[in-house]
């Protein structure tokens, strides 16, 4: 097995896997104490048999060639669960690597299931076992051990064979263009962005009101510039909990802080406070009608709850009938949106999502199909429109 420590070596192998038609890749990263995550692996295998592991904290060790790898558009750059490996090219390099795969996405897309595990889909297309012995490696230690570098390397050789598999069935059943939608928001820089004015989108409680929302988006604005400027964890600025007692409640001195459950008694004291203060005053201050739409109070009605359990069947029966995931046709933010909003925009309803499902959904909003059972299988049917009203 090679480990490469020097940016001489890289650029050998990078220069070789150059040549391939696909490089598999993951990395290995810690991001429990810190906002940003720390790189502290690369590995990296090709189909001709080129295939190692990169120390990125090795002295001297510059991972311009890797990147220049990513760039080239003539290989495919394979990864399993890609999103956060993505997120570290792009901190680190501004770079978006194309063309990519995500084998975990491919999978929910040939029907494997929901979010399936490396381990299970290695297991799965090449009834191979994997050792995981080596999972819960401190990887920013150093020296590691073989077995834990031969443990890592896996991951990509592995990767080669589902790849290979993956690709033959999506171009077999026809869905490969399934997947490039899939992949062209995957590399959309925007989804990588950590703009601190959208960072209350990340949150998933509700508030109570509009006031409360436009408190809650300039805190969590407030809360998300404090953690990367210290490169800290959120939570460890302030909890999320936190975030929508202060929203809710909308103190306007440091003093009332001190009496939310949230926080403790002598918060109102502390370096932060004032500057809570000063986010939540100027949420009181926006303009709400800049705001965007948000559910208030309970949440749905009774009859916009009953049609997300509708829509939440439908959605059930057309993923078994395509033996596609469920989850990655619409989840069910999406299926509360289509029931409450006019005109969602939501992935549900676009693209080859509209075709296996988001069409169907709207017509069963409007009341022109209705579910039923059919030999055992959910099955949508026209509704009988309603007689007109004799006026004699």
């Amino acid at each position: 097995m090679q480990l490469i420590t020097t940016t001489h070596a890289l650029s050998d192998l990078c220069d070789r896997l150059g040549q391939q038609d696909f490089v598999t890749v993951d990395t290995e990263f810690i991001r429990e104490q810190t906002f940003w995550p720390k790189l502290c692996l690369l590995q990296l295998a090709g189909p001709g048999g080129d295939e190692a592991v990169v120390d990125p904290l090795a002295p001297g060790l510059e991972l311009a060639p890797f990147f220049k790898l990513l760039a080239n558009e003539r290989v495919v750059k394979v990864f399993h669960a890609a999103r956060q490996d993505l997120e570290i090219v792009w901190i680190q390099a501004k770079l978006m690597p194309k063309p990519i795969f995500d084998t975990q996405v491919a999978a929910m897309v040939c029907g494997f299931g929901e979010s399936v595990s490396y381990v299970n889909l290695v297991k799965q297309t090449t009834g191979k076992d994997l050792d995981k012995s080596s999972r819960f490696t401190d990887w920013a230690r150093r020296p590691l051990s073989e077995r834990q570098l031969a443990y890592a390397l896996g991951d990509v050789t592995h990767l080669r064979d589902v790849y290979m598999r993956l690709k033959t069935e999506l171009e077999q059943t026809g869905r490969a263009r399934w997947l490039d939608e899939e992949m062209s928001e995957l590399i959309d820089p925007a989804t990588y962005e950590t703009k601190p004015e959208d960072a209350w989108r990340r949150l998933k409680l509700r508030v109570k009101n509009r006031k409360s929302l436009a408190v809650l988006i300039e805190l969590a604005a407030w809360r998300e510039r404090a953690a990367q400027s210290m490169d800290v964890p959120r939570n460890r600025v302030l909890r999320d909990e936190a975030l929508y007692d202060i929203a809710n409640h909308a103190p306007t001195e440091p003093g009332q802080l001190s009496q939310l459950r949230s926080l403790s008694d002598g918060f109102g004291r502390s370096a932060r406070a004032k500057e809570i203060i000063e986010a939540v005053k100027k949420g009181l201050a926006r303009d709400m009608s800049t705001l965007p739409p948000t559910r208030e109070g309970g949440g749905l009605s009774a009859d916009k709850l009953a049609t997300v359990e509708l829509l939440r069947v439908l959605l059930k029966a057309s993923a078994a009938r395509n033996k596609v995931a469920p989850k990655l046709i619409a989840d069910s933010d999406d299926l509360e949106r289509i029931a409450a909003e006019d005109n969602p925009d939501v992935l549900a309803l676009k693209g080859w999502r509209r075709e296996l499902f988001g069409s169907e959904a709207e017509r069963l909003k409007r009341g022109e199909v209705a579910v039923t059972v059919r030999r055992g299988e959910i099955v949508t049917v026209e509704t009988t429109p309603p007689a007109p009203r004799d006026k004699g």
